[in-house]
């Protein structure tokens, strides 16, 4: 088979050398080949591939190999920004069009566009329909030709999707104006239902249809409860994480910019991102995080569509996501690269209530009249979430089964696999449970199931004569909870249905049966409730006066800085300062919210006024001079750096360059900078001159003298091309070594 390109005159000889040729892989991943050829043969597609599946391929190599342009329709600028600047760096003619760019820009790409010169277009749904952008592509059509339309994040066009946009529901106009030209939907998460409501919805003509598996064997899912000290326990978890990139999920605006206030407060590199920021500070922040100059994204579900970042090494939902579509596809951020990486959510009943009044906020923009359906649908998806939090079974049963895929169980990748709870044998119940479904005609939903188990006395079920039924009342000995534990275990193992219309009405199958006639028993996993060790009262008290000298403390400090007391330490923080009473610099450093920065700012005082309250107290206090030897040993240099920043100082102590330790650890050379950065900042000999020419180092110090050191790429931008980030942080470090 010989493919042509019309974009370069090249033939290939198959496939694989055009994807050599434009994008650098030998191969193929699984899946993409045959959406590939389906396209060339210029068929609908229906693509549902997970994220970091590369499903953007399997329209991009097509819009290369097809004569014509190619128009994408992206939701988010950020994501279209970020696919074209990935091909413009493969030489690939893409470009977009979106309100980020002025009129002179747009009318430049337009006459690129004309004349043939842009292979692949991306769009925001809004501008496509714009009729003056319809009769630009009637005139493409006419001089170039369009090849076909891409809808990417096609799950938008459902209303049965987890992030449902009536913009995308006109989508069908321009199915109907270019008749003969294909239609590609692609999403990374789909149930059966959104898959043919976007079919329905796009007019797809027999489609070729690709549905890939949604497991993501690399990522490690926890669900936690989410204590009184919840900050205390994010701040925790991503020092755990060293240098790794990650994203911190929050529901509300308000929550993300308190909380990467606090982490920026406690020495993390950390940034907002939400819709409330100017588009030029989300388009920066992002940058920022994708380019490495900071750690941690915190963000509501506006961020991530799109981002092609490969090594986000954790998500962690501050807060319960809506529904498992936009938890799975938020959570499959991580690890693109394919690399372990871990997903954390952390679970409150408070968050149900703000969501549930979310869930009443729908309603019609113009009329105000509640959004009923809508917000069936949403009220049903928000259970569904609340089942796989306070499930115990695998984690991957559970999502995989929303999509309608099979698993086993026993992932060895999720909280309730690794540290599994006792089972108990339930079989009775689950058959007496079964059975009054049976009864019931199959008719109703959980909660009014577990009403007939339990005799209640509730109007609907007098009424219906349910109350004569065999299996009223004969639940009465378990409780609501449980029955609700025994119901979401036989959901979540196969052995019931459930219908997914907003009324969410139980279905026995063939398991069902088996679990009745004898031929298949019920396990349940038991949930161990927490063991909390209480404190002794004289304990507690005298925790509680030294957290109030501490509190004191605080704001004087803060009193003097005019900042908030919260900025200098959390409540959290303090009341476990309180609790373990730290008298040296290392105990202290070792204080979820005690950062290398805070350490140095605020060690010493903190220490002080715990040992003079020891002192108070009559209890033990170290000697003065243990606690100045102790400081020595609790020098930057000397605490919390991790394993891998010490390997690559030991490397740089052989003389290695960037490049050198790289391809020794196996890393990118821009994270090897990021380590001696780190290196520097904590006090290591690393000298600069050494990795940067000193008339360079020279040029980059007098720009950041001249415009400060707080942007990686505005200090590029003075310098021009020729200097690489490298460079710029690698001497940024020593600037603000020397200050």
């Amino acid at each position: 088979m010989i493919l042509s390109s019309l974009t370069s005159g090249t033939e290939f000889a198959s496939l694989e050398e055009a994807l050599k040729h434009y994008f650098g892989y030998d191969q193929f991943r699984t899946g993409q080949r045959p959406v590939i050829e389906a396209a060339l043969q210029q068929q609908d597609l229906m693509v549902v591939m997970p994220t970091g599946g590369g499903k953007s391929l399997c329209f991009q190599l097509p819009g290369l190999l097809l004569p014509g342009l190619t128009v994408v329709i992206s939701p988010l600028i950020a994501l279209m920004q970020d696919q074209v600047t990935t091909l413009q760096v493969n030489d690939i003619p893409a470009t977009f069009l979106n309100s980020s760019i002025d009129a002179a820009t747009s009318r430049q790409r337009i006459a690129e566009v004309c004349a043939g010169n842009i292979k692949l277009l991306y769009v925001a749904p809004e501008r496509l329909l714009h009729e003056s952008f319809l009769n630009l592509l009637d005139q493409v059509q006419a001089q170039v030709g369009l090849a076909a339309f891409a809808v990417d994040e096609a799950h938008c066009v459902s209303e049965w999707g987890h992030d449902f946009r009536p913009e995308y529901r006109r989508l069908a106009e321009v199915r109907q104006r270019y008749a003969q030209v294909p239609v590609y939907a692609l999403t990374a998460t789909a149930t059966e239902r959104v898959r043919q409501d976007i079919i329905a919805q796009l007019h797809l003509r027999q489609p070729f249809v690709h549905v890939a598996s949604f497991n993501r064997p690399n990522l490690y899912y926890e669900v936690r409860p989410k204590s009184r000290q919840a900050y205390a326990d994010l701040y925790r978890e991503i020092r755990q994480h060293g240098q790794d990139s990650g994203i911190v999920y929050c529901l509300s605006r308000r929550e993300v910019s308190e909380i990467s206030a606090r982490l920026q407060a406690d020495g993390i590199r950390a940034l907002p991102y939400h819709a409330g920021l100017s588009d030029r500070a989300r388009t920066l922040n992002q940058e920022r995080f994708i380019r490495d100059d900071v750690q941690v994204m915190v963000a509501t579900v506006a961020f991530g569509m799109g981002i092609d970042k490969p090594d986000v090494r954790f998500v962690i939902h501050y807060n319960l996501p809506r529904n498992i579509e936009g938890y799975y596809q938020e959570a499959g951020r991580a690890g693109r690269d394919g690399e372990p990486s871990k997903c954390l959510l952390f679970y409150s009943a408070k968050d149900i209530h703000t969501i549930e009044w979310l869930i009443e906020r729908k309603v019609d923009p113009v009329t105000g009249e509640p959004l009923e359906n809508e917000q069936r649908i949403a009220r049903q998806q928000l259970r569904q979430v609340i089942d796989y939090a306070e499930s115990t079974v695998c984690r991957r049963t559970v999502q995989l089964g929303y999509f309608g895929e099979t698993f086993a169980g026993d992932c060895g990748g999720c909280d309730n696999c690794c540290h599994p709870k006792p089972v108990e044998d339930w079989t009775i119940p689950a058959q007496k449970l079964l059975s009054c479904v049976a009864r019931c005609q199959e008719r109703y939903g959980m909660s009014y199931i577990i009403d007939v188990l339990r005799g209640s006395k509730n109007k609907k079920v007098l009424q219906r004569r349910h109350d004569q039924l065999s299996t009223y009342g004969i639940g009465q000995d378990i409780t609501v909870d449980q029955w609700r534990l025994l119901g979401r275990t036989l959901l979540h193992q196969g052995l019931l249905a459930e219908t997914t219309d907003g009324y969410p009405v139980l279905k026995l199958n063939d398991l069902s049966w088996e679990v009745m006639w004898h031929k298949r028993s019920v396990y349940v996993p038991i949930p161990i409730a927490p063991v909390q060790p209480q404190p002794s009262e004289a304990r507690r008290q005298e925790s509680e006066a030294l957290f109030q000298r501490l509190r004191t403390l605080r704001k004087e400090l803060a009193d003097q800085q005019s900042v908030p007391p919260y900025m200098i330490f959390a409540d959290s923080s303090l009341k476990l300062m309180a609790q373990q009473q730290p008298q040296t610099l290392a105990e202290f450093a070792k204080i979820s919210g005690v950062g290398k920065r805070k350490l140095e700012q605020y060690g010493q005082q903190f220490t002080a006024a715990i040992r003079t309250h020891r002192q108070e107290q009559g209890l033990p206090v170290v000697e003065e001079a243990n606690v100045a030897e102790q400081a020595d040993q609790s020098d930057p240099a000397s605490i919390n750096l991790s394993n891998t920043l010490m390997t690559t100082f030991q490397l740089y102590q052989q003389g290695k360059t960037l490049a050198e330790i790289a391809g020794k650890r196996g890393l990118k050379v821009q994270t090897i900078a990021t380590h001696l950065e780190d290196l520097i900042a904590a006090g290591y000999e690393v000298e600069v001159e050494e990795l940067v020419n000193c008339d360079r180092k020279q040029v980059i110090a007098e720009v950041i003298d001249r415009i400060g050191p707080i942007s990686l790429t505005k200090i590029r931008e003075k310098l021009g091309n020729t200097y690489t980030y490298e460079e710029i942080r690698l001497v940024r470090a020593w600037w603000q070594h020397q200050q």
